[in-house]
């Protein structure tokens, strides 16, 4: 599967995301819908850009006991997604749920892959708010172990967790990684950050980019320059 760069559409509603994906007259971005977005549309938006021709990844972070999760997931399987997530944090269960979930009659379903930490979380954070004291790296590839171990394709976690992701869970077991900035630009509110160019290196199979392309003076410039970066 090749690398792609996933552009974080984190709008107010349809309005602003459609303006903004009608800048693109060359590419047709892979395209992350996030929860502001979904719950001020609903469906319809994901309908919307999908008839455009992106790839679209849902992002809705599902984390609730199994039963719930799988009903949900089976609603969302109906929309014409690329990939969608769950907290890894909610158990092997709920993700093996999850998956169930997703799955089509026919057997087709989009990606799934589980959140492990977010990039905005430290290691003291996850220790003072989250009273989890192991190191911060062990925990992710903890929860990494556990989404391979349910079925899902992959997880989101920092780049810099990709290339030990990949060591214990196989190559094509996929890493989608936000915190990701260009060299010299403002982190925001994330706390584990690298730039497209060294998330490649790292080993990152997708990048998710917000702020730095959505937030662009000219941002199909920004995109092309991450895209450069990351994919060559």
């Amino acid at each position: 599967m090749g690398k792609d760069v996933i552009i974080a559409c984190d709008f107010a509603g349809k309005r602003e995301a459609l303006e903004f994906l009608d800048l693109f007259t060359e590419e047709k971005p892979y395209v992350k819908i996030g929860m502001e977005l979904f719950y001020a549309e609903g469906p319809e938006i994901v309908r919307e850009i999908k008839k455009r021709g992106h790839k679209i990844f849902l992002d809705l972070k599902l984390h609730d006991i199994p039963n719930t999760v799988m009903k949900a997931m089976s609603v969302l399987s109906n929309l014409d997604i690329d990939m969608c997530n769950v907290h890894a944090g909610g158990t092997v269960a709920m993700m093996e749920a999850a998956l169930r979930g997703l799955t089509r009659a026919d057997g087709t379903r989009p990606l799934l892959i589980a959140v492990t930490q977010l990039t905005s979380t430290d290691q003291g954070r996850m220790e003072k708010d989250l009273l989890i004291e192991k190191p911060l790296e062990e925990v992710v590839m903890h929860y990494a172990k556990n989404a391979k171990a349910a079925g899902l394709d992959g997880v989101v976690c920092s780049p810099l967790e990709s290339g030990k992701v990949h060591e214990m869970c196989g190559r094509g077991f996929l890493t989608v990684t936000p915190g990701v900035r260009f060299a010299g630009g403002d982190t925001g509110d994330q706390a584990r950050v690298t730039t497209p160019k060294q998330a490649k290196e790292i080993g990152s199979d997708y990048i998710v980019v917000g702020r730095p392309i959505t937030g662009a003076e000219d941002p199909v410039a920004a995109y092309r320059r991450c895209t450069a970066e990351f994919i060559g």
